[in-house]
């Protein structure tokens, strides 16, 4: 769909665009850092094919790619509720105590205050949690009635991890490709309910080429939440409220982005979380700062981003929040000569799909 001047940034419509069917990504890759990589250089507007393991190539000794190293949990859970038996699906969204949760839940006409919902354990056992209250969101709050460490045994037991919706094939508990490979080699900390996906691709392998080049790689962490799954539902994107979620970017990675901007070298970020994540801690001096806390920051155009050199990121749903994150990287008009080259070139689309980098 070529961009029509007449609509503006805040237009939703200009975000949109048309994808077959057939170039969402059912399945990662076969190898992770066999997937596809796309090159836009910004300056001249070109464009280039490659894979991403050639990725060290297309980098200068000295840059910095900074990459988040949260961790997904098996946040999906099957249930059923005492009494009627009524089967329930839940996404812990957010833990709120030891064993206290808020969570999505469908249906959610029976899981009303004071109900009981049952999650059976292979052993034959099961563990019961009880609604306490309904938010003004729909989510509900969950109280488990078991230990800390039983509640972290019967999600490793019983937990699916919670692939986003556009993937449509069954997703089990005993999945162990998706519990492998949609979770970074270097995930660390946190507790997200999605993947940070432009992070897919790297391997262990990778990562050493990348550092034999002299790169370094810098971490922060942000806990990708519930608002991956949420489109934007307004026109105007002036009146979008952005979701917030849990970020950090320690004192340590903080120190090693200003030595490495004092020097001139590039900071590249891996992912849009990562770029959130450092536009956040970055002070009106262009100053990176240790940054611990809740992070609702709303990137679209025309603003202008001064954190970074570079973006890897994968192809993204039209209308989202992610997309207009890379318009206000690249350009509104480049966004879509980048992706109708993509989508001319079959490269693979959304979550377990190809990636680009944009210089």
């Amino acid at each position: 769909m070529p961009f029509s001047a007449d609509i503006p940034w805040w237009d939703i419509r200009a975000y949109d665009y048309r994808l077959p069917a057939g170039l969402i990504a059912q399945q990662p890759a076969q190898e992770r850092d066999a997937s596809r990589l796309l090159v836009y250089d910004r300056a001249s507007g070109s464009i280039a094919h490659r894979s991403f393991r050639d990725l060290p190539l297309l980098l200068e000794p000295g840059d910095v790619l900074v990459v988040n190293d949260c961790r997904v949990i098996p946040a999906r859970l099957y249930a059923h509720r005492l009494g009627t038996g009524t089967a329930i699906e839940l996404l812990l969204t957010k833990q709120t105590g030891p064993v206290s949760w808020e969570a999505m839940v469908k249906p959610g006409r029976s899981c009303k205050p004071g109900a009981t919902l049952v999650i059976a354990m292979p052993s034959g056992s099961s563990i019961e949690s009880t609604v306490h209250a309904v938010l003004p969101d729909g989510q509900r709050m969950l109280e488990f009635n078991c230990t800390p460490a039983a509640f972290s045994a019967m999600l490793d037991q019983c937990g699916v991890v919670p692939l986003p919706p556009y993937i449509a094939r069954p997703h089990e508990p005993s999945n162990e490709l998706d519990r492998a490979r949609y979770q970074t080699v270097y995930a660390r900390a946190g507790q997200a309910i999605a993947a940070p996906t432009a992070g897919l691709h790297f391997t262990p392998g990778l990562l050493d080429r990348i550092r034999t080049r002299g790169c370094s790689i810098a971490a922060v962490t942000l806990d990708v939440g519930i608002g991956t799954f949420q489109p934007v539902k307004v026109d105007d994107l002036r009146t979008h409220v952005m979701h917030a979620e849990n970020a950090e970017l320690s004192a340590d990675t903080a120190a090693e982005l200003n030595r490495a901007r004092h020097a001139g070298r590039c900071i590249i970020a891996v992912g849009t979380t990562a770029l959130r994540t450092l536009e956040t801690s970055l002070d009106p001096a262009g100053v990176f700062q240790p940054f611990r806390g809740l992070t609702s920051i709303f990137i679209h155009p025309p603003m202008a981003l001064r954190s970074i050199n570079g973006l890897i990121t994968n192809f993204h749903l039209p209308r989202s929040t992610l997309l207009m994150l890379v318009a206000a990287w690249i350009g509104t008009n480049a966004w879509r000569t980048v992706y109708n080259e993509a989508i001319g070139k079959r490269y693979r689309f959304y979550s377990y799909g190809d990636a680009m980098l944009a210089l």
